[in-house]
């Protein structure tokens, strides 16, 4: 028994979630709403991931913004990679990417968290 197996948050690993922002900036000051919504979307991967370096992409900065500070998106789908650390200096080994996901026509109702098989 010496060699051990990996733990789970070790596997480097991409899934896709529905985000309700709704609830989560619930009671938030107007002027606030889409720096919170960020900060949310951070604490939401850090927790699902287990990972403490979130790393927000552009694409999904501009998707929570785009329709001002105050009105946010009520749910968001995004894509969380989670990836290995290739900077020698780094603290940790893996960090979490999150992406915007392609929403379907029909809309997010009824999707769950779907595990994404890496095109790697």
């Amino acid at each position: 028994m010496v060699e051990k197996t990996k733990g789970r948050k070790e596997e480097v690993v991409s899934r896709e979630y529905t985000i309700n922002l709704h609830k989560r900036l619930h009671g938030c000051t107007f002027k606030k709403k889409a720096p919170t919504a960020i900060k949310e979307i951070r604490k939401f991967a850090q927790k699902a991931m287990g990972t403490k370096d979130v790393r927000v992409d552009v694409k999904l900065n501009k998707q929570i913004w785009s329709r001002g500070i105050r009105s946010v998106p009520r749910r968001i789908r995004v894509r969380i990679a989670r990836k290995r650390n290739d900077d020698e200096d780094a603290k940790e080994e893996l960090y979490s990417l999150v992406t915007v996901a392609e929403i379907p026509a029909e809309g997010l109702k009824g999707l769950g968290t779907k595990i994404i098989e890496d095109e790697e």
